[in-house]
């Protein structure tokens, strides 16, 4: 982790370490050990840091030098269209778990079908 993130991030916003470890719900010392390194955070840690600072949990773990994070111009635009379809190359989830290749078959076949009643079918 990039300590100094942590700190320029907080003096930035003009707080405390008290008052940083208090939005954060943690004792001012564990805060004080994340900025000085001699803690490490736990995950649910670098989330609620990452969340209170505004950040992306890769730019307090130094992965991006951006502070949120950005979409590419290319996946901006692969985004706005795609082809369900298009099977091989498409991974969908539903509450977290991905669906089958029959599941997305069931579920192209539902609108299809739903279209087609609704006198929507191409």
């Amino acid at each position: 982790m990039i300590l100094n993130r942590l700190t320029t991030l907080r003096k930035g916003k003009r707080w405390s370490l008290q008052y940083t470890a208090d939005r954060l719900g943690i004792a001012k010392s564990t805060y004080a050990g994340y900025e000085s390194g001699h803690r490490r955070p736990s995950l649910e840690a670098l989330k609620s840091m990452a969340d209170l600072f505004d950040v992306s949990t890769d730019y307090l773990l130094g992965r991006v030098d951006h502070p949120t994070f950005q979409l590419e111009e290319d996946t901006i635009k692969s985004v706005q269209f795609m082809e369900l379809t298009d099977l091989p190359n498409l991974e969908l989830a539903v509450d977290g778990i991905f669906l089958s290749v029959e599941e997305m078959h069931q579920f192209i076949a539902f609108i299809r079908a739903k279209r087609e009643l609704e006198g929507k079918a191409p």
